[in-house]
């Protein structure tokens, strides 16, 4: 590893307990974020893509209100040019990274993201929180049920888990039913997965005749996609399981954000790794307005530990409802619901603003384990909204009504036949979107 890459390397992780750290006061949490933020635009402005975005900037700041200066950074401005590049953000020379995944494409092509050896440590310290959150030590056996593709998925989790000292089961390129044998072969105390697959296992459980709520799991982390934090998804996944639900949320592009409140109910920023901006963007202020505890806004992120790689004031395109002030333990700022959508994924179905997670939200409220797919059409200039289910008739007119309540819209609600709908087993794409462009 080149010299560089070891410095700050310590300084870069959060000294002590978590516990106190979670604690500390906001003067305490800002000073260390103003400090890691001076180091990574010192890097950045090294680097190709911000030498020339960031050439007017003078460091080092000695506020963070002068982040707000500098200019937001898109995900389509990170697309490089040539279909199977790294993003632009990722300017070193290639031999100083040793890490390589891409991005789900859900916008387009897949996008290569590489870390230093640096930045990997950066991101299992990130994942620290997560696995302190969910209780984690050496006597821990975790079932890793993903695919280990090229995806990003739950690889930092493995490595910070073989790190904490508990034992990993890799539950890749095997079938779901051969992940549960394991499982309980191997008496399983935890499972990364996402809320959906978790769902997913619970039913194939009961086909099989496999009492989960009595295996030894007793935690499951999941992240990948809404959910975790949801009261009505958490509570099928806990029930299933007999075990408890820990959420998770991070992003390729800039690193894992996130960790579960202690009651379930939200996710907490790791501000001593990222520093997090709230803001409400309208024609009135496109560059975005701060918003105000409890208001609906996006999510942008600054991320102060992936030097190969910096991700400063990242729309993550994520909508959150978040608080400063708040009754948690965990001084960190607090996302209620964790992520509550996409704000690229927002539909307006006759004047109502309908989020695909929303829809989850109340179809698994309806039955926890039935597979679906959201079918978004236009008739005329008017665009319709469907929701094809696994259900019997009877079961999905009563799903149309409970979505006439909660959404103030009607619904159609299609029964199609059971296991005709595609499974998933990593982050599920349920919509279809079938207007004309």
């Amino acid at each position: 590893m080149p010299a560089n890459d070891l410095s700050n390397a310590v300084d870069d992780r959060d000294s002590g307990d978590l516990d106190i750290t979670w604690k500390s006061d906001r003067t305490a949490i800002e000073s260390i974020q103003l400090r890691r933020l001076n180091q990574i635009l010192a890097s950045a402005k090294t680097q190709p893509f911000y030498r020339e975005r960031l050439a007017d900037l003078a460091l080092p700041l000695v506020s963070l209100e002068q982040l707000a200066a500098l200019p937001l950074l898109e995900k389509h401005e990170m697309v490089p040019e040539a279909v199977g590049s790294a993003g632009r953000i990722f300017g070193l020379p290639r031999s100083r990274y040793t890490r390589y995944h891409q991005t789900s494409g859900t916008s387009g092509f897949p996008m290569p993201v590489l870390d230093t050896p640096r930045d990997w440590a950066w991101w299992l310290e990130c994942w620290r929180h997560v696995l302190h959150a969910a209780e984690v030590d050496e006597s821990d056996v975790a079932m890793m049920a993903f695919s280990f593709g090229p995806f990003i998925g739950f690889w930092t989790a493995c490595d910070a888990l073989v790190r904490s000292g508990a034992l990993v089961i890799p539950g890749g390129g095997v079938s779901s039913e051969t992940r549960l044998q394991m499982i309980l072969d191997h008496r399983c105390t935890l499972v990364c997965c996402t809320p959906t697959y978790a769902l997913h296992l619970v039913a194939l459980a009961e086909q099989l005749s496999i009492d989960l709520a009595a295996s030894p799991v007793t935690r499951l982390i999941v992240a990948g996609e809404p959910g975790g934090s949801r009261a009505e998804i958490r509570s099928r996944i806990e029930a299933g399981w007999g075990a408890k639900v820990i959420d998770h949320s991070g992003a390729s592009e800039v690193g894992a954000w996130g960790f579960g409140s202690a009651d379930g109910r939200g996710l907490h920023v790791i501000e001593t790794q990222f520093i997090a901006e709230r803001l409400h963007f309208d024609d009135a202020t496109p560059l975005g307005r701060p918003a105000q505890d409890g208001e609906e806004a996006e999510l942008v992120l600054t991320g102060l530990g992936r030097h190969g790689g910096p991700a400063i004031r990242y729309r993550t395109g994520d909508m959150v409802r978040g608080y400063r002030d708040h009754a948690h333990d965990c001084r960190f700022l607090f996302l209620d619901g964790g992520v509550l959508g996409r704000c690229d994924d927002m539909m307006v179905i006759r004047g109502v603003n309908v989020f695909p997670s929303s829809i989850e939200a109340i179809v698994r409220e309806f039955d926890g384990v039935a597979e679906f797919r959201v079918i978004v059409d236009r008739n005329g200039q008017m665009d319709t909204l469907a929701v094809e289910a696994e259900l019997p008739t009877d079961r999905c007119m009563h799903l149309s009504e409970l979505f006439q309540k909660r959404l103030a819209m009607r619904v159609n609600v299609q029964p199609v036949d059971q296991g005709s709908l595609p499974r998933f087993q990593a982050k599920a794409r349920r919509l279809v979107d079938r207007r004309e462009k």
